[in-house]
């Protein structure tokens, strides 16, 4: 499920949207292997009249049937989890029914890192580490695939940002409504901080 383009801001535009790495399944997807590998083998036994075998069939089922919804709880979670890069912000949502999400502003990222081991290199999988200015200092992002690339896009995305940012507040002085529009509008995006609005403001009118 893609990340809805009505929650973009005006002339935002969508760089990276990705869902978690396949490796989001693995536990459910062994504990279903294993409940399915355990009721073959209740199946391949004798049945002897008693009711030891049956406890065994019911008791697989049982675990069957658990590992399943497990699963399919797994892939819903997988379908509505978003790592959204824009040309403004990083943006993650998760959630099937209550939803949570973060929100970094390009210009208020810091450092972004990432973590791979031997294993998740080998399948193309690790962790990001984004120090922001915000409250939350870091985050950390959980199975994304090719963090090494996604970090590279973050910082090509910052780049084009500032450079933006820059172009738009070294404008050659003209109307000076237009330019209070540009900047109201830049403010309502979140590509300008309040602070950074004022002083603007302040040198335009001044």
């Amino acid at each position: 499920m893609p990340f809805p383009k009505k929650n973009l801001n005006a002339n935002e535009t969508i760089a990276l949207d990705m869902h978690p790495h396949w490796w989001y399944f693995a536990e459910p997807a062994a504990a279903l292997l294993g409940a399915i590998v355990l009721g073959i083998l209740v199946l391949s036994m004798t049945d002897d009249g008693t009711n030891t075998r049956k406890s065994l069939g019911t008791l697989g089922l049982i675990i069957l049937v658990g590992t399943a919804i497990w699963t399919v709880v797994r892939y819903l979670k997988w379908l509505t989890t978003n790592f959204v890069i824009t040309s403004n912000r990083l943006i993650f949502r998760q959630g099937v029914i209550g939803k949570s999400g973060v929100e970094i502003p390009l210009e208020r990222v810091n450092n972004v890192n990432f973590h791979q081991s031997v294993f998740e290199r080998m399948l193309g999988l690790g962790d990001l580490l984004i120090e922001s200015g915000g409250e939350d200092g870091q985050q950390r992002f959980t199975d994304i695939r090719r963090p090494a690339q996604v970090q590279n896009l973050i910082h090509a995305q910052m780049e084009g940002h500032f450079q933006r940012r820059a172009a738009y507040t070294s404008a050659p002085t003209g109307d000076v409504t237009e330019q209070l529009q540009r900047l109201e509008g830049m403010l309502q995006r979140g590509t300008l901080t309040q602070e950074e609005f004022d002083a603007q403001k302040a040198r335009l009118l001044g």
